[in-house]
């Protein structure tokens, strides 16, 4: 669950700015007010404020597997080696039959029919209590067909984790420690304290802390500006608000199948969320609508006018310019609708002057893009890049009029915080929502135009 403020909406150009329901302020008094009247004031702000937000839950229920991961585990029993121990218990400690009946396993691996001659694998969870018991006939081994899930970088224990996770809607909590690296590379780099993920509150040391995960889309200036009434003048903030910190990239590979885009369409919709996905599937399907972004070629701008629904719409590069800022482009589509135009940025040579000069002809939303295992065209992996991109928009003193995406590498759960610790709004999920459906890739696991899933 998690908590969120109850907002009304305001049209804007590009969609809705979301504002709280009620006014809250102070109530006019008269001369100024002594100590206890500032306390009982502020309390009562206080409450209005609370009384503004509501929970906002995200329902989920557990779910059969549609194609199930290999199991963890082979067990290997010595039949020969079980017969005979179990002659031995018969005449040891017959009759007591529950002592002979009993079974080495309080997980049921060897609680069927016919017991440890036919030991049933998936109930294992690796104790070892039985081959630590019965060295001589009993093995644990490793299953090589679920090793060979992944690779390198997102590995088979990457992808359970994403499995156990969307079959039963939850991060694990098991209560037993840390069992992760306390270093490494990539991510692994990054020790934090997680538990914001597992809990919508806490009791902090100025009360009840709320942990919000709304994210503001689009741009805020730097400063605001009145006239001598006091009244607002100058720029003013153009944003919507999704209600979590990520949204669906476009599918990489041959991913994005008619029925992958309405899964996430449907899905994106019900957590108040954005998905990624090609225009023309958008259009194909007829998927227009505030939830989804469509994903032109910097050649297709003037298209942008065809998804009247649309509150962002990104664009990417064109083929002949595989990495180029197309500043004509961006012109033509945001021209063509009110919506937003963000555009998509790999992190390739030279990315920081098309960052520069995207931000400075008026984007308002980049999607910075690293290959699958995070990594930029030099090598530099993808937490040095967040923070370099945040700390350029810092120094020339622009950073909070653009919202900042990135994807590429992020298959962990923890993997999203440490992301927007590194310097993002909101990070975008590609790998994992096939993980997610129990698809299997057949194809690169690091470049995205490689990628074959099943």
């Amino acid at each position: 669950m998690i908590i969120a403020l109850s907002r009304t909406p305001v049209s804007i150009r590009g969609g809705t700015m979301l504002e709280s329901a009620t006014h809250v302020g102070p109530q006019a008094t008269d001369g100024p007010l002594s100590i206890d009247q500032f306390g009982a004031e502020s309390a009562r702000i206080g409450r209005e404020i609370a009384d503004g937000y509501r929970r906002y839950h995200i329902e989920t229920e557990e779910v059969d597997d549609a194609d199930p991961l290999p199991h963890r585990f082979l067990v290997k029993v010595g039949k020969v080696g079980l017969a005979k121990l179990i002659a031995k218990e018969m005449v040891t400690y017959f009759p007591q039959f529950d002592v002979i009946l009993s079974r080495p396993c309080t997980y049921g691996v060897f609680s069927g029919p016919v017991a440890g001659f036919a030991p049933r694998p998936k109930l294992c969870v690796g104790c070892l209590r039985c081959e630590v018991q019965h060295p001589d006939f009993v093995k644990v081994l490793p299953n090589p067909d679920l090793l060979a899930l992944g690779d390198s970088y997102t590995t088979h224990g990457h992808i359970a984790a994403i499995d156990e996770e969307a079959k039963k809607g939850m991060v694990p909590v098991r209560g037993q420690g840390y069992r992760g690296r306390f270093g490494g590379p990539g991510f692994d780099g990054m020790l934090t304290d997680m538990s914001e993920i597992v809990r919508p509150s806490r009791d902090g040391i100025h009360g009840r802390e709320l942990i919000g995960t709304e994210v503001d889309i689009g741009s805020k200036p730097m400063h605001l500006s009145f006239d001598s009434d006091g009244r607002l003048s100058g720029s003013i903030p153009e944003m919507f608000t999704i209600q979590v910190p990520f949204v669906f990239d476009l599918p990489p590979g041959n991913l994005g199948s008619p029925q992958l885009a309405r899964v996430v369409d449907s899905t994106s919709r019900r957590i108040d969320t954005l998905a990624c996905l090609d225009a023309h599937t958008v259009a194909r399907l007829g998927l227009d609508a505030p939830n989804i972004v469509p994903v032109l070629d910097n050649t297709e701008a003037a298209r942008a006018s065809e998804f009247p629904n649309a509150r962002l719409i990104e664009l990417r590069s064109s083929p002949d310019r595989p990495w180029g800022w197309d500043a004509a482009g961006f012109e033509i589509a945001n021209e063509a609708t009110d919506a937003m135009i963000g555009i998509r940025i790999h992190f390739e040579e030279g990315w920081q002057v098309r960052l520069t000069q995207a931000v400075e002809a008026g984007v308002k939303v980049i999607h910075l893009l690293a290959d699958l295992h995070g990594l930029g065209s030099d090598g530099t992996f993808v937490t040095e890049l967040y923070k370099e991109a945040h700390t350029l928009l810092i120094e020339q003193g622009r950073r909070d009029t653009v919202t900042l995406f990135g994807g590429g590498g992020i298959v962990g759960a923890d993997h999203v915080p440490k992301a927007i610790i590194s310097g993002l709004d909101a990070v975008a999920l590609d790998l994992p929502v096939l993980f997610a459906l129990q698809g299997r890739s057949n194809g690169s696991l690091r470049q995205r135009t490689e990628v074959v899933g099943t």
